[in-house]
């Protein structure tokens, strides 16, 4: 790659010559801040927080999209920077609701983090008068508000470019602008997946996920509710960053002693629920490659994907797995197996679980996931809501012992850990797969092919002479590209389709901890399988729960009775066009 010498504040640095003068100061330990800049996603110099000064240029350029060139002399520290920088800060303070204490943000807000890196103590320009716009609150998952919207459009890029949903887009000019539905539409009358990728992104508090702690605290305080909990395998390596914890690391034992602490009734693992999933979608895949079903098989276990695919590819709903998602699958045990086991009437049962994902909290809401006659989960809250609740609460929880979860669903294996990163709900299927289909051990157990951070992989593997080959993607436009070339007959040799709507699948959902970065996400992944190690059993059928579970109450693998409660369907929603149009 050829590359250029250029200056930066005095010091020499030779870089590829397609990177930014925001990369190239970064390589020689200069931070150059900036507000609505994403690296690969949003680099449209909108806020020009990161303004820089370039010799032999009369205006001051903005780093984040400039590209750097042989010889070039950039400051990024002078007085007219500093100057400049300052004063556009000042101007978005003074078009933004000072509400900072009440803000689900406050503590962890670009804009107030620049106003203080700043000493922005106080503002020269009077507040600029403004319309007080409406929340938008249509959605059971996000809520918007507009009057906070800093028009950085990075919400527009997720969704956009790496979603490929297009929900929301800039609407209006000026200080009047912000970034919404289009036509003045409300979220829920949009196509909106509810994924959460805008509010991960967004560096203030215009987009962010429904608060549903107070529910979780009233039905805690409840003497005549029995409330019991679920913790995603994403959760267990990324809560501990809100507490100070390393990135990556296993909090799963002190997650379970602060929901104790909190006052659950039970607590279990949701990666019980995901050997469970494994046992139906696995068996399910055996039987349409014996019987002649639809193929590929899509992976059913990401809410955000499943809604897109109702939008956009509706023709495409037979090839869904018609097992629920972990999250679902548990749900409606605990209303029925846990509830006659411990004979509690199933009406007194709270079902909440502790999700990485805000499409999680959509999913909950289905009207078909009722299939025990109650819903199947009561509350979903994120793992930024369970970090405030445990805040509220007063925990320690760095330093809380580790605990374990309770029986009968406290046992989950290394195969549902890993569906908490992208490739890891195939290669736990293909580690279960394998061994029903051959009744040999695997040679190998980690399907390395299937990890990582590229857009689409793929695997083949041999079950008792038939090659079974499959492909993951995670991230919707990675999706959509598969889905265009499934309709266009270029996948006909695949098997088994996993799709995970977050880029990095769930350890990037929509509510995890804030940031959450590439390089977070890697070192969330790593924490993954680092776990998935380290636990006693590997493969979801050798859990010993699950096992007991279909000798006591399901019968067998897409038995009549799990056919009836671990199962579901889908159906078409309006189309983009129709939404588009404004019709049905």
């Amino acid at each position: 790659m050829a590359e250029v010498t250029l200056t930066i504040d005095g010091i020499e640095v030779t870089v590829p010559k397609d990177i930014s003068i925001l990369k190239a100061a970064q390589k020689v330990g200069i931070k150059i801040p900036t507000l609505c800049y994403l690296e690969g996603i949003n680099a449209v110099g909108a806020c020009r927080i990161c303004v820089v000064e370039v010799e032999g240029r009369e205006e001051l350029v903005t780093s984040c999209n400039t590209p750097v060139e042989e010889g070039m002399v950039v400051r990024t520290n002078t007085p007219a920077v500093r100057e400049s920088r300052r004063m556009t800060l000042e101007l978005i303070l003074a078009n933004h609701p000072m509400e900072c204490p009440t803000c689900p943000r406050n503590g962890n807000c670009e804009l107030q983090n620049l106003a203080a890196q700043f000493n922005i103590r106080g503002l020269r320009l009077p507040a600029l008068p403004r319309e007080e716009l409406p929340l938008d609150t249509s959605t059971v998952a996000i809520i918007r508000d507009p009057n906070k919207c800093i028009v950085c459009r990075r919400c527009e890029s997720v969704c956009g470019i790496i979603q490929t949903v297009g929900a929301i887009a800039l609407q209006g000019k000026g200080f009047t602008a912000t970034v919404a539905p289009v036509g003045g539409r409300y979220l829920d009358q949009t196509n909106c997946v509810q994924c959460g990728q805008c509010a991960l992104v967004c560096p203030v508090g215009a987009i962010y996920e429904r608060d549903d702690t107070d529910k979780v605290w009233a039905a805690l305080a409840d003497p005549n509710k029995h409330v019991v909990v679920q913790t995603a395998p994403a959760v267990h390596v990324t809560i501990g960053e809100m507490f100070g914890m390393p990135v990556g690391t296993d909090a799963t034992g002190k997650i379970v002693a602060a929901l104790r602490r909190l006052g659950f009734d039970a607590i279990f693992d949701t990666n019980f629920a995901a050997d469970l999933t494994i046992m139906e979608e696995g068996s399910e895949l055996l039987e349409r490659i014996q019987k002649g079903g639809v193929l590929p098989q899509f992976t059913s276990c990401s809410p955000g994907w499943i809604k897109f695919l109702e939008h956009f590819y509706p023709e495409l709903i037979p090839h869904i797995s018609s097992c629920k998602s972990p999250q679902q699958m548990f749900g409606a045990v605990v209303k029925t197996f846990y509830a006659q086991l411990k004979g509690i009437n199933p009406a007194n049962i709270v079902s909440v679980s502790i999700m990485p994902c805000t499409a999680k909290k959509f999913e909950a809401a289905r009207p078909e996931m009722n299939a025990s006659g109650y819903r199947d989960v009561d509350i979903v809250l994120t793992s930024r809501e369970l970090g405030r609740m445990i805040r509220e609460a007063g925990l320690d929880f760095a330093n809380l012992p580790d605990e374990n979860y309770d029986d009968p669903f406290g046992i989950g294996t290394g195969a549902g850990q890993i569906f908490g990163a992208t490739g890891g709900v195939m290669e736990a299927a293909l580690r279960t797969a394998y061994e029903l289909a051959t009744g040999k051990t695997l040679p190998k157990l980690d399907f390395t092919e299937v990890r990582g951070m590229k857009g689409i992989k793929e695997a083949a593997v041999d079950l008792n002479g038939t090659t079974i080959r499959v492909l993951v993607a995670h991230g919707l436009g990675n999706a959509r590209m598969l889905m265009e070339k499934l309709k266009a007959g270029e996948l006909k040799d695949y098997h088994f389709i996993e799709v995970m709507t977050c880029p990095g699948g769930c350890i990037g959902g929509g509510g995890q901890p804030i940031p959450t970065t590439t390089e977070i996400r890697e070192q969330r992944i790593a924490g993954i399988y680092e776990r998935d190690k380290k636990l006693p059993y590997r493969k979801s059928h050798e859990n010993p729960d699950i096992k007991k579970l279909y000798e006591e109450f399901l019968g067998r693998p897409l038995s009549h009775k799990s056919h009836e409660l671990l199962h579901t369907h889908y159906t078409p929603r309006l189309s983009w066009q129709a939404l588009k149009a404004g019709t049905k």
